[in-house]
C-alpha cells in the first residue's frame, strides 16, 4: 500500500495512525508547491490523502479507514460513530478553510457571514465533541477516537481554536499524547 499526503494534513494524519501497524509506504508531498503536479497525477479531486494498494485507488479519508478497516476485519462503524466522524468533518473542514483564507491574506476575522458560519460550525462540533468526551464516548482507542485527535491536535498546532469552555478536547489530546504512532506524526515535527 502506499498513502499520499502531508505531514501537516490531519486528515492524512488519521489514516497514518489506522496505518500504525501496517507495512505502507508515506509519500510525503508538499501539496501547495513541487507536489502539486504529483497530486494532480494520483487524485483528480486534487485531496490528501489518497491510498493506492495494487490497482485499487481510494481518494478520501472516510472512504479509506472504511478500505483499511474491511481489510483488517475490523467492525463497520456503528451510526453514532459515523455522526461523530460527521461533527469531527464539519469542523476540520471550516477549519482548514480558515487557515487557507488567512493564507492567502484574507482577514477571517471580519463580521462576514462566510467566517462566521465556519466559525460558528467550528465551536457548536467542538462543544459537542466536548461533551461527547465527557460523556465517555471517545473512551476507547478506534478510529473516531483518532480522528478526533487529529482535529483536536491539528487545530491546537495551527492556532485556530480557543479552547475556553470545551477544555476537556484538549485534556483527551494530551491523555494520548505520548503514544508512540502520535508522536511520530505529529506535525510539528514536519
Amino acid at each position: 500500500m502506499k498513502l499520499i499526503g502531508s505531514t501537516t494534513s490531519p486528515y492524512v494524519r488519521r489514516i497514518r495512525l489506522l496505518l500504525a501497524d501496517n507495512d505502507y509506504e508515506f509519500v510525503n508531498l508538499d501539496i501547495y508547491g513541487e507536489g502539486r503536479d504529483e497530486l494532480r497525477r494520483n487524485n483528480p479531486a486534487l485531496k490528501i490523502p489518497m491510498l493506492i494498494d495494487g490497482d485499487q485507488e481510494v481518494y478520501d479519508s472516510r472512504v479509506i479507514a472504511r478500505y483499511i478497516s474491511e481489510k483488517q476485519g475490523l467492525a463497520p462503524l456503528t451510526w453514532d460513530q459515523e455522526n461523530q466522524l460527521t461533527l469531527i468533518d464539519a469542523a476540520n473542514d471550516s477549519a482548514v478553510i480558515l487557515l487557507l483564507a488567512s493564507r492567502s491574506g484574507i482577514d477571517t476575522s471580519e463580521n462576514l457571514m462566510f467566517f462566521n458560519l465556519q466559525r460558528e460550525r467550528i465551536m457548536t462540533t467542538m462543544r459537542t465533541l466536548a461533551a461527547m468526551v465527557d460523556d465517555g464516548q471517545f473512551t476507547q482507542w478506534n478510529y473516531p477516537a483518532i480522528c478526533l485527535y487529529s482535529l483536536v491536535d491539528w487545530v491546537d498546532f495551527r492556532d485556530l481554536v480557543d479552547f475556553t469552555g470545551v477544555e476537556s478536547l484538549i485534556s483527551f489530546r494530551n491523555h494520548h499524547r505520548n503514544d508512540e504512532w502520535v508522536g511520530a506524526t505529529d506535525p510539528r515535527k514536519s
